[in-house]
């Protein structure tokens, strides 16, 4: 067991330069900040909103992204965030949860077991013809009479989950759905991850064109749907702009509204950093570790803080991690529990090792991609804007 789930209490209170390393740090002025200004795009555009889960894993963080209740609906990717979320089912903040993965059969009798026990609606989401057997056998051999609600997904670009809307594939997937008393069709779902490929906000508009535009064809596949079968919901997870959202507004099939899911926003990192859409003050998470020796003959840094505490994933941004107080620093190797401090920044400007670190000194990184990094860590060190320790959040693990 990690010990900080023992002794994380007795760090509120402190400086952040007295944690134990590494250790996950948020700003949580930081994160409120993020969380409010989406949720005024929100709110001005008249959209939907989803938050997905995954990235900070706590019910803290969830209880902010629903506004305590203003929105009531999340992705999750795993039984584990949906387990974390039932408080606030019981407290009468959160009404429906979207299973984010295409379904398969060991995970359907948990997912009832949610709603049959916990009154929490669950949406599944399908991309496959079988999906849709799978549920039938399944509500054949339990009993349930219920259809279970699913929106299908839709590949624009990423080829993650989905099918594109070229494929015959596609029209036979909703025709099954529609055919099948196990299944309601309750929207059309898309994701454009390739999306963290745009450096401007023309780009940006670009990826939310083309996933308006993927949900939309697939939409008016779906020609018989009745006013009693309920609204149409059309997922997007680009970040909305106020004239596209309000273009397609006017060419919406009726009973059709939009809504928007998002996850990595409350907390940010170096790939949202890197699409030029988010500025490097808008990060909320960083780790902190420990130099642990200095190399003068090859100008680098070891410090405590490897892919097990950063990740293997990176961007335009050279390197794992940044160090915050001088970017042009980068751990840029990283084995287990090792990472590597180099200078990145322009050659005629470079610095000497050490004359920057020392061992035992404590730094404070910025990190690539704050989902997978977050999910590294046991406890989440909250500070103020003095960077002070004022709440210690304990994210769901496993899956």
């Amino acid at each position: 067991m990690d010990i900080s789930l023992q002794t994380h209490q007795t760090y509120i209170g402190k400086p952040v330069n007295s944690l134990p390393t590494p250790a996950l740090v948020l700003s949580k002025p930081v994160l409120e900040k993020n969380v409010k200004r989406l949720h005024g795009d929100i709110d001005a555009l008249g959209i939907g909103f989803r938050p997905h889960v995954k990235t900070l894993k706590t019910i803290e963080a969830t209880r902010i992204m629903l506004a305590n209740g203003k929105y009531r609906k999340i992705v999750a990717s795993t039984l584990s965030e949906i387990r974390g979320c039932l408080p606030l089912v019981k407290e009468g903040v959160l009404d429906e949860c979207l299973y984010g993965l295409p379904i398969r059969p060991s995970v359907l009798a948990n997912l009832d077991a949610f709603t049959s026990q916990h009154k929490l609606k669950i949406v599944l989401m399908i991309d496959h013809a079988d999906h849709i057997g799978i549920l039938e056998e399944f509500n054949t051999r339990t009993g349930r009479t219920a259809p279970w609600p699913v929106f299908i997904k839709v590949d624009v670009g990423t080829s993650r989950a989905g099918i594109v809307n070229s494929s015959p594939r596609l029209d036979q997937v909703i025709q099954s759905a529609n055919d099948s008393t196990a299944v309601s069709i309750y929207g059309f779902y898309c994701h454009a991850g390739h999306s963290y490929a745009s450096k401007t906000t023309d780009q940006a508009v670009k990826v939310l064109q083309d996933e308006l535009e993927g949900v939309l064809t697939a939409a008016k596949k779906l020609v018989d749907r009745k006013a009693e079968d309920g609204e149409l919901i059309l997922s997007i997870g680009a970040t909305p702009t106020a004239h596209v959202v309000a273009n397609l507004k006017k060419i919406l099939p009726a009973n059709t509204n939009l809504e928007l899911h998002a996850g990595n926003f409350p907390a940010n990192d170096l790939q949202q950093v890197a699409t030029g859409l988010v500025a490097q003050d808008d990060q909320a998470v960083r780790v902190i570790a420990e130099v642990c020796s200095v190399y003068p003959e090859r100008n680098e840094a070891l410090i405590n803080a490897g892919v097990i505490a950063l990740t293997k994933e990176t961007s335009s941004f050279a390197g794992l991690a940044r160090w915050t107080d001088d970017i042009n620093w980068s751990i840029v190797r990283v084995s287990q529990e090792h990472g590597i401090f180099s200078w990145v920044g322009e050659e005629s400007k470079k610095e000497k090792a050490e004359d920057r670190f020392r061992v035992g000194q404590k730094v404070l990184l910025y990190i690539q991609h704050a989902c997978i990094t977050s999910a590294m860590h046991y406890i989440m060190y909250v500070v103020d804007e003095q960077d002070i320790v004022r709440e210690t959040w304990i994210p769901w693990k496993g899956w």
